[in-house]
């Protein structure tokens, strides 16, 4: 039981300390609060540009090299101005990595659809532990908003709370299914593909994961609420 409870806080010590620790699900949802969790504007910046810059170099040169190793080059100079201004460069370096993975499987092959690998196999990932946890009837949004609100256990003994983080749980396996059932396709037609597929998963990337966080964070609060009122009332 005792290293439950030290499993639990160090769970929650580490989610207050990421992006969504400044999520508060008893809060009115804002649009600074959202774009926090996804890394505020740097955060935003240093996670579009590199995606961005690739399908503009693609257009213009159908070169493969330029166009990967060009972003991978950003990608390095916005790790070191984290650590030279001496910001969070956790983040900036899982980009990084992922930047590298994937222009290196592009270089690889000589095949400019294989940057998107990597991104399909984290999608893939995150799939298959959005499944575990609805098969173990541990939701992950409930999971990480009884983590948020030092109420681990709240949302298993109430219908409503069960059922907005079965449901909200339910939307971010949307998302992520999304993203592989429309960009695989799109890999496998090949070179001539490969522009959407960069533009989809600019589009599919953080905007659809923000507009899929709010939501999520309106259901919860719903509940939140509710419990809140009662509280008062008794």
């Amino acid at each position: 039981m005792t290293e439950e409870r030290e499993g639990e806080d160090a769970l929650r010590r580490a989610i207050s300390g990421s992006r969504l620790g400044g999520l508060s699900p008893d809060e009115k949802p804002s649009a600074g609060a959202i774009l926090q969790a996804m890394g505020g504007i740097r955060g935003l910046i240093e996670s579009i540009v590199p995606g961005f810059t690739f399908l503009v170099l693609y257009t213009i040169t159908r070169d493969v090299w330029i166009s990967v190793l060009v972003p991978l080059g950003l990608s390095v100079i916005f790790v070191a101005l984290r650590v030279f201004t001496k910001g969070q460069s956790a983040l900036a370096f899982a980009g990084l990595i992922g930047v590298g993975i994937s222009a290196g499987l592009a270089l690889f092959t000589g095949r400019a659809e294989d940057n998107f690998i990597w991104g399909f196999i984290t999608n893939a990932v995150f799939i298959v532990v959005i499944l575990i946890s609805l098969l173990a009837r541990r939701p992950l949004v409930g999971f990480v908003t009884g983590l948020l609100t030092e109420k681990p256990y709240a949302w298993r003994t109430d219908a409503a709370k069960r059922r907005v983080s079965f449901v909200g749980t339910l939307l971010l396996l949307t998302v992520f299914a999304a993203r592989l059932a429309v960009q695989v396709p799109l890999y496998f037609v090949g070179e001539s593909g490969v522009q959407a597929l960069a533009a989809t998963k600019l589009v599919m990337g953080l905007p659809l994961y923000g507009a899929a966080l709010w939501v999520v964070w309106l259901m919860v609060r719903s509940v939140m609420r509710t419990d809140d009122q009662e509280n008062k009332v008794s």
